[in-house]
């Protein structure tokens, strides 16, 4: 029922079918209290809660995924070589709590979230989930970060910033430009950020390109990493529940694969009778699917890592700005 909905609105949003008069009315509503809400922190009937360390704010205006995840490993891998001590405050969408826990590289994705498991194995940081971004941000303060790193937290208005990158993806861009739901937008699109990042497509102007590389195929239990081209010429079953699947199967296909698609809903629980296909092939996901499905015992599993790529000069940009507001915590541990 989720993935017809999605399907349905998908079309709506980047296909050729236009949203009825029901979403644009909704549409109109979700607008205006957009606007009240975005008002109540301007006039201060809601206060913006700031931290004594710089905030770096990763997020994108539509609903779904764009990179954010990709983007915001790299960089607070990078930052990290630069000097920084990021941690990452995540929500961690989909998961079955909303109290405040630690991802760590043996959680359960059940308990923390698909999205923060993926960051803590990747990037060994102190991983902070609470549906109170706040809350999250102030527990990284603690523990001895110097640098915040919030993922998916564009609106979040609550939680104070010093730097916003918005990611949008190269090639859905913003659909047809409207609000939720007769569009994908969580805001208007002339929203003013400090860095725009275009996730595989043309960048324009101050926007600046991150591509995501395909590495080696890993199983999912035990073995040896494999090149993507050993798989080939297919078929395999590959199997996406992010935020555009399409772009998955697309860079497989790059890769010289016949590709037999099997998309799911973003942060879809899995359930190991659903990923036995016919016929029998090898199945590679992608890494946020993969941290789902390692306990199922499955054979011929592959997991499949995209590697952000980003222009040293963006880093090095982005390192100016968060070193300009620079403020240093209280010491503290890592989790």
């Amino acid at each position: 029922m989720k993935a017809a909905l999605e399907r349905w609105l998908l079309r709506r949003w980047y296909g050729d079918v236009a949203p009825g008069p029901v979403l644009r009315l909704l549409s109109l509503v979700y607008g205006a209290l957009l606007r009240r809400r975005q008002a109540a922190f301007a006039n201060g009937a809601r206060q913006v809660q700031h931290l004594p360390v710089p905030v770096l704010v990763i997020g994108n205006l539509v609903a779904g995924g764009a990179g954010k995840t990709p983007l915001a490993i790299a960089l607070a891998r990078a930052l990290a070589r630069r000097g920084w001590k990021p941690g990452i405050a995540s929500r961690g969408h989909g998961r079955r709590g909303k109290g405040p826990t630690w991802a760590h590289p043996d959680s359960d994705p059940a308990d923390c979230g698909d999205e923060p498991l993926l960051i803590a194995r990747q990037t060994g940081l102190p991983v902070a989930v609470d549906s109170d971004r706040v809350a999250a941000a102030r527990r990284l303060v603690e523990a001895g970060c110097n640098l915040v790193i919030a993922d998916d937290g564009l609106q979040h208005l609550r939680l104070g910033r010093d730097v916003e990158i918005e990611v949008r993806d190269g090639e859905r861009r913003l659909g047809n430009g409207r609000l939720l739901p007769a569009g994908p937008l969580r805001e208007p699109a002339g929203r003013a950020v400090d860095f725009r990042v275009i996730n595989g497509g043309d960048a324009a102007g101050d926007d600046w390109r991150m591509d995501l590389r395909l590495g080696d195929a890993r199983p999912l239990g035990p073995g040896e990493p494999r090149p993507l081209g050993l798989f080939a010429p297919g078929p395999v079953h590959a199997i996406a529940g992010i935020g555009n699947p399409g772009r998955f199967f697309q860079a497989l296909r790059a890769a010289g694969l016949e590709v037999l698609e099997h998309a799911f809903p973003d942060h879809h629980a899995y359930r190991a009778g659903e990923l036995e296909f016919s016929p029998p092939a090898p199945r590679l996901m992608t890494e946020k699917d993969a941290v789902k499905c390692t306990g199922f015992g499955l054979r011929d599993a592959w997991t499949v890592p995209a590697v952000a790529e980003l222009p040293d000069a963006f880093v090095d940009a982005v390192n100016d700005r968060l070193a300009a507001a620079r403020r240093e915590p209280n010491p503290g541990t890592h989790p």
